[in-house]
């Protein structure tokens, strides 16, 4: 392969790999045709990227970026998966699809997450995580319940309020009280 087609490689994975801080190397040596297919295919619909590189290129276009760490130490064939959600849906499916018997060969080789790299078995770590939209309504749920403590406690004292005065009213209106109103009559 030529320097010039080599820079224009370098360049493409540069434009790809721009701004991302998590991403997870997988292999993906042994998947036949119809297992590829069905794999990408899967990964597209949750919004995850897969792509097969070439190291050596790809670590180039990484240099100097947060995802350089990520090709440190890696040797032999390997694809670069990143999007989704956020990072946990990413390690979610993953972690499923090499679980799942179907694609064999499929494994995880390495993950950056926030920065940090991680091996492919602490992938599964991540993947037990909440995802962000599950984060979110964790924290919705414990902002609402204190309102909704409070709320009910206000509304408790001032319902029993209302019933001690209500029940006095009854008990000195004329019309429910036959002794006060034989007196007045």
């Amino acid at each position: 392969m030529s320097k010039y087609v080599k820079q224009l490689i370098i360049d493409n994975y540069r434009q790809r790999f721009a701004g991302l801080t998590d991403a997870v190397l997988v292999n993906v040596i042994g998947l036949k045709g119809p297992e590829t297919v069905a794999l990408r295919s899967r990964l597209r619909q949750k919004g995850i990227r897969l792509l097969v590189i070439k190291n050596s290129l790809a670590a180039r276009a990484a240099a100097g970026t947060p995802l350089a760490r990520l090709f440190d130490g890696i040797s032999g064939p390997c694809a670069i998966c990143w999007g989704g959600e956020d990072v946990v849906t990413l390690a979610k499916e993953l972690v499923q699809l090499e679980q799942d018997g179907r694609m064999k060969p499929f494994a995880a080789r390495a993950a950056l997450v926030n920065g940090a790299k991680i091996s492919g078995a602490q992938l599964a770590e991540v993947s037990k995580w909440p995802t962000r939209q599950e984060q979110l309504s964790i924290l919705a749920g414990q902002i609402l319940a204190v309102g909704r403590i409070l709320s009910g406690q206000l509304l408790a004292s001032g319902g029993r309020l209302a019933g001690q005065i209500k029940k006095l009213a009854e008990e000195t209106s004329p019309e429910t009280n036959p002794v006060q109103s034989e007196a007045t009559g």
